[in-house]
């Protein structure tokens, strides 16, 4: 019997790419809410065996790591997801290109290290944190720096089953530290920094053996020239972070010296379970920028086309997912936290909010980190980061934490709308129906 003739053409092909997607998507989905989940069953705890106080001494513990991430490495290890990438790369290039990342970030660190031996005084008064936090939390930016060099590695060479062991392996040890230290032994807000300094060196340490032993790093080799092409895409990335640190964490800073700790407390309650969202979008990026990437590589205006409609329709989910925040979020706040924490109620649906523009915000920035324009997108942050400064310190004395949610979902949108307008610039997309394949308006 003869077999008919299996005819795959481009509509195949995009097919089974988005498989591929939607598979890897699934993964790194599955394993970043499961991550998740286990820090979120922590918050019934924490809420419960800490004060509103430590609560809120923890918040701004975990503010100052996000503080420091942005200048330790000097945002060079997404440098190193970039690189592989280009077209004329070898593997024992690549290796020395992932070996000077890491010279660069133990540079940086040591730089940082003394600036805060310095002024740790100053820093301790002006956060309402121990001294000694902020060392350790400088221990955690640098661990946090190896482990996402060694998570990207996997996420360029589409291992997300790699990736997502990893990942819930690192937040289970967190758990169980963080119960032994809390539950067990009583140690209050310290137990809790604490469990997060040994997870974070454990893991910093199996990033580096894994790196090694897959042959994906050269570090004893020194090389100005490797060097220089990754601060080139790093540093101007550095004011970006900053800005998206004063998107996404200032706020805390201006709620401490407005309404005090204990409002800290209330606040992060309602940070934390809004950020589910954030986790979620980001780990449905994690799996689309690889393959956006491929695509835009292959440059076929058809394939783009069905990009853009694609986002398009993400963007309508993503607003009837706010909608459903604004309804049942009180409801899960009292329920999860507490009735102490029934204030966070107030303003859950505003932060889901602001974490969808920011989830609408990863959708568009990936044309810009493709097109190497990142220092155009720096300048996008800061003014971002500059009005969420500007709305905090009018809204948060009038209108407490409201205020404080409002700024964010405002700055959230305006972050969105500057990216998308830049990324139109830095990439041409077909964002607009009636553009033809020239890129021109169709007469």
């Amino acid at each position: 019997m003869l077999e008919m003739p299996i005819f795959r053409g481009k509509g195949y092909h995009f097919g089974r790419l988005m498989s591929n997607f939607f598979k890897n998507s699934s993964i790194y989905l599955f394993a970043t809410i499961l991550s998740s989940i286990i820090p979120f069953l922590l918050m019934p705890v924490m809420t419960r065996y800490l004060t509103q106080e430590e609560y809120g001494q923890v918040a701004m513990f975990q503010t100052v790591i996000a503080a420091l991430s942005a200048v330790v490495g000097l945002s060079v290890h997404g440098a190193a997801n970039r690189k592989f990438f280009d077209s004329d790369l070898s593997e024992i290039t690549l290796r020395k290109f992932n070996g000077s990342c890491l010279q660069i970030l133990l540079l940086s660190t040591l730089v940082i290290t003394i600036v805060i031996i310095e002024l740790k005084e100053e820093l301790g008064k002006a956060l309402g944190t121990p001294v000694d936090w902020i060392l350790l939390a400088l221990i955690i930016s640098f661990s946090s720096f190896i482990a996402q060099i060694r998570l990207g590695q996997w996420q360029i060479r589409k291992k997300a089953k790699y990736f997502g062991l990893f990942q819930v392996s690192q937040s289970m040890l967190n758990m169980l530290c963080s119960l032994f230290f809390v539950v067990v032994f009583l140690t209050g807000g310290e137990g809790r920094v604490n469990a997060q300094v040994v997870v974070a060196i454990v893991f910093s340490f199996l990033s580096l053996y894994l790196l090694y032993k897959d042959k994906l790093v050269i570090f004893f080799q020194w090389n100005p020239v490797l060097i220089k092409e990754a601060l080139s895409f790093g540093v101007p990335l550095v004011p970006h972070v900053v800005g998206g640190f004063l998107l996404l964490s200032l706020d805390r800073f201006v709620v401490n010296k407005e309404l005090g700790l204990v409002n800290v407390g209330i606040y992060m309650v309602a940070v934390q379970l809004s950020s589910i969202l954030k986790v979620i979008f980001q780990s449905i990026n994690k799996a689309y920028s690889p393959w956006l990437f491929e695509k835009l590589k292959n440059n076929n205006f058809q394939e783009k086309q069905k990009i853009v409609k694609m986002t398009y329709l993400y963007f309508v989910v993503m607003f009837i997912v706010a909608l459903m925040a604004f309804l049942l979020g009180p409801f899960f706040v009292v329920l999860i936290a507490g009735e102490k924490y029934r204030e966070a109620g107030s303003i859950i649906g505003l932060l889901c909010l602001g974490n969808i523009f920011n989830g609408m915000y990863l959708m568009v920035t990936n044309y810009i980190f493709y097109s190497k324009k990142t220092a155009k997108l720096s300048i996008v942050t800061i003014l971002s980061g500059g009005v969420n400064v500007a709305l905090l310190f009018l809204l948060v004395k009038p209108y407490g934490l409201v205020g404080a949610a409002v700024a964010f979902a405002i700055s959230g949108f305006v972050m969105f709308l500057f990216t998308w307008f830049l990324s139109m610039y830095c990439y041409r997309m077909p964002w607009f129906f009636g553009v033809n394949e020239s890129g021109k308006d169709k007469v």
